[in-house]
């Protein structure tokens, strides 16, 4: 997750305008964007580092602080982005037009001009993230408590569908509380993007991608309809498997229970790769007990995905870095331990917020973070309003981009691994990566296809949960826990038990992100001149490749995305082909696999 660009703190300021008796004028344009932007960049710095301590100090008063200052926050914005409007029509140089066009779609939430209702929203929004970080279930009183790191080890780990189940529930009633304040939050979303000129809160986060919304829609269809056999031939196999592992609990053709896939949303399956492994595809090594094994810490752990970095021609991270990040829990206090990655002053004041493990999976997320960080710096000479992603697809692929890097021959280089497996157990490999990102690409449409019918009234809080698993159904084939895929009731909040929706984090960048990565990993990898196949290439150490994705992160977001696409994939427009291309020897294998079985739900 990268820490979006928030504006404000202390009060409202207000922007030079003309005189009410003239005319705007393009200058007049020009000199209210340059005076807007300075001025929330200056509120933004306080309002991330407001937001930092409530992540890594939750307490009442911490919520409470935050919650005032993002009311402020917000507000400054919408005010500008209001006053902008005065400007429509004009005809303005290309970079004021950028600028106000951004400024008008910077928010994720505009809070509703009435001051009261303004309050309200943000304590709202700040209260719902803070009962997630503080979510515990407690089967037998206070002494049993287990927070989310806690019961996702138990998913991660466990085999017994009793534990699972147990774990799954007690973690999804953490959510129950927070369905009315919810249902209020959309209310006063809505009428806030109303005022600004959107339909409602989805509407404006759909004008945010360089086209329209309708044509956005559109192209998130095509993309998934390029990647959807594989993921059918995938849940397939994995049911198969799981079916053989848990009898009956799991059907012969319909949805998988959720509980039984190894994460505590079914987003991703990598964590059950040792039940539906082929048999001789083990490539002989496990990046956990590599870790382990050399007596890894966690700040090894950082050094590792630093490094990556460093091989490519980037600036090593700055010592504030490592003085001022949060990586491990604390005994003393609750955190957000959710994975992210912040840029306090939006120029070098680069932090990880996260509980770090010595997982394999962890090494990953370092991995992932670290890309928003690189790219934050990347772009910190753009004007204050450019200072983003190209889209927020872009950010989150980044680091996951240098992940499909993380090759047997690279664990060789960076000293983890003796010897590289060879080719023929690549299909275990493949199969676990598939895991990890073929089974995420439904998801990465379910959380926001859910909101944007909540926000849009579709879907009425009375209906919140059916139609969570609805579409949890239709894209996914996952079924709630229970007998025979039992309905949750409308008393639980499933939703909410997702920190993206507790904490009003949009969702579809990450399955723009998961097509992304492989547009990049193929573009970077023909930069470097790799020669195996696409699966085996490493752009580790290799300048060429460095210096082609720094082309496209110094860009920032100041020109559409197709501008920095195209910079460094020689196109303008995304594809699943790469996807396609990493994965071609598993869709075979998978197709031979599932030979004689039903596909599908």
């Amino acid at each position: 997750m990268k820490l979006r660009l928030a504006a404000g703190l202390i009060a409202i300021l207000g922007a030079t305008a003309p005189a009410a008796d003239r005319k705007p004028t393009p200058e007049d344009a020009r000199k209210f964007i340059d005076d807007a932007e300075q001025k929330l960049l200056v509120l933004g710095v306080d309002s991330a580092r407001a937001d930092w301590i409530k992540s890594t100090y939750i307490t009442d008063d911490t919520e409470a602080l935050s919650a005032k200052l993002d009311e402020r926050a917000i507000a400054a914005t919408v005010d500008y982005a209001k006053q902008s409007t005065r400007f429509d029509g004009l005809k303005l140089d290309p970079v004021t037009a950028r600028k106000i066009k951004l400024l008008k779609l910077s928010l994720t939430i505009a809070t509703p001009s009435d001051p009261r209702e303004s309050e309200e929203l943000t304590r709202i929004v700040s209260g719902l993230e803070g009962a997630y970080g503080k979510g515990k279930y407690c089967p037998a009183g206070p002494d049993s408590c287990k927070d989310l790191e806690e019961l996702s080890k138990i998913l991660r780990e466990s085999r017994l569908p009793a534990e699972l189940l147990d774990s799954w529930t007690g973690w999804h009633a953490i959510s129950r509380p927070m369905r009315k304040d919810f249902a209020r939050y959309v209310e006063l979303a809505n009428k806030g993007a109303r005022q600004l000129g959107f339909k409602d809160n989805g509407a404006m986060w759909r004008s945010k991608y360089d086209m329209e919304p309708d044509a956005f829609a559109r192209e998130l269809d095509r993309l998934w309809e390029q990647v959807r056999p594989l993921y059918l031939s995938l849940h397939a196999y994995v049911r198969s498997r799981l079916r053989e592992r848990y009898g009956d609990a799991v059907p012969a053709a319909g949805p998988i229970p959720a509980h039984l896939l190894g994460n505590m949303w079914a987003q991703e399956w990598q964590n059950v790769y040792p039940l539906v492994a082929p048999a001789g595809a083990d490539p002989g090594y496990d990046v956990t007990e590599l870790l382990k094994k050399r007596n890894t810490d966690w700040k090894q752990m950082v050094k590792y995905g630093e490094s990556f970095f460093v091989s490519l021609g980037f600036d090593p991270l700055p010592q504030t870095f490592w003085e001022r990040s949060l990586f491990l829990k604390p005994r003393d206090r609750d955190v957000v331990c959710h994975a992210s990655a912040w840029d306090v002053d939006f120029v070098d004041d680069l932090r990880l917020k996260m509980c770090i493990e010595i997982t394999g999976e962890d090494f990953l997320t370092i991995h992932h973070e670290l890309g928003h960080n690189f790219y934050q710096r990347a772009y910190d000479k753009q004007p204050p309003s450019f200072r983003d992603s190209a889209n927020d697809g872009f950010h989150e692929a980044v680091g996951d981009t240098i992940a499909l890097s993380i090759t047997p021959e690279y664990l060789v280089k960076v000293g983890l691994l003796d010897r590289a497996p060879d080719t023929s157990k690549d299909i275990g490999l493949l199969l676990e990566k598939a895991l990890e990102k073929i089974a995420f690409l439904p998801f990465g449409l379910v959380i926001d296809q859910w909101r944007w019918k909540v926000f849009s009234g579709e879907i009425p809080p009375e209906r919140y949960n059916e139609t969570w698993w609805q579409l949890r159904l239709k894209y996914q084939g996952i079924a709630p826990p229970g007998p025979a895929g039992a309905p949750r009731g409308e008393a639980d909040f499933d939703p909410g038990a997702k920190y993206h929706v507790a904490a009003n984090v949009p969702y579809m960048r990450y399955f723009l992100a998961d097509i992304l990565q492989f547009q990049f990993h193929r573009a970077l990898a023909q930069a470097a001149g790799c020669a195996s196949p696409l699966n085996r290439c490493s752009i580790f150490g290799n300048k060429a490749a460095g210096a082609k994705l720094n082309a496209m992160l110094e860009m920032g977001q100041s020109r559409p995305w197709q501008e920095a696409l195209e910079k460094i994939a020689g196109t303008r427009e995304m594809d699943a082909t790469a996807i396609r291309d990493y994965f071609a020897p598993l869709q075979k294998w998978l197709d031979e696999q599932n030979r004689g079985k039903p596909v599908g739900w």
